[in-house]
């Protein structure tokens, strides 16, 4: 590998094949220049930039970050099943490092801090909370437990953002709020209670996450089979009309018009939850 350029003395930006890499580790850039070849044995994390995120940019927020937060991060994300994430997302490297080296300061200083939806993200996001659990143990074992369990809520969000396009934090709170409204909607056009750990409501968040990635990335379902479109509004009319609901308030709340593809996957989730908390 080839330095194209040096941010600090532990991270630098390198030619690998016909792609860029971040590279990380102690000494790594030191007195090193451009055009310089690697020297692979202080290499500790290679990330490959995705989304066509600039990777310059994101060198140099890792350079910003103590490398050895980056080296506890990475390797308590392996040691949980985020190996692949730790190559291939480095903004979640990033954004999780960036948020330890914080929540660490912060208990240094005493500091407290309180994470808005604690309830929401453990039901809502269940599956990253586990990790989020996972990787905050596998943190504190090498920190002495100063992390507070509440971190947790703070890493499982970051896991969620990983999957938008946004890169930015707000942006995940703003979609666990909507969610939120959502199901509550649900609830008074049936007149139910809502269990969010049943299997169909967890399908129906999953299918909302994902509409939230396609708005992001202005990618909405369109040109569907339409007798499939057809048979689900003939089948579930009152479904319809709650899904018509859920597309205003998407339209209030993100300043997105829903296409008639998605408002008839919406009723088809509408109806199966409805049923089921019936």
């Amino acid at each position: 590998m080839e330095i194209l350029r040096v941010f600090n003395n532990n991270v630098v930006l390198a030619k690998r094949g016909d792609g860029v890499v971040i590279l990380t580790g102690r000494g790594l850039g030191f007195k090193a220049h451009p055009g310089q070849r690697v020297d692979d044995a202080k290499v500790i994390r290679t990330f490959v930039p995705s989304d066509g995120r600039d990777p310059d940019h994101l060198a140099e927020l890792l350079s910003e970050i103590p490398p050895e937060i980056i080296r506890l991060v990475t390797d308590a994300m392996a040691k949980v099943g985020l190996a692949e994430q730790c190559e291939t997302q480095p903004t979640l490297v990033m954004s999780l490092a960036d948020h330890v080296a914080g929540a660490l300061r912060r208990a240094r200083h005493s500091d407290n801090i309180v994470y808005p939806l604690q309830a929401e993200v453990r039901s809502l996001y269940a599956r990253e909370y586990t990790v989020a659990e996972q990787l905050l143990n596998e943190l504190n074992r090498h920190l002495d437990n100063a992390l507070p369990q509440k971190e947790a809520v703070a890493f499982a969000l970051h896991l969620v953002n990983a999957g938008f396009s946004t890169g930015d934090l707000s942006y995940t709170y703003k979609m666990t709020g909507i969610i939120q409204q959502i199901l509550s909607i649900v609830e008074q056009t049936y007149s139910i209670t809502i269990d969010q750990h049943s299997v169909s409501v967890g399908r129906f968040i999953t299918h909302l996450r994902y509409l939230f990635v396609r708005i992001s990335q202005n990618r909405q379902l369109a040109n569907e089979p339409e007798p499939i479109v057809n048979s689900i509004r003939q089948a579930y009319a009152d479904a319809e009309s709650c899904a018509w609901k859920i597309a205003a308030v998407i339209q209030l709340r993100l300043n997105a018009s829903l296409t008639d593809d998605e408002v008839a996957y919406l009723t088809l989730h509408v109806a199966r939850v409805a049923a089921d908390m019936s």
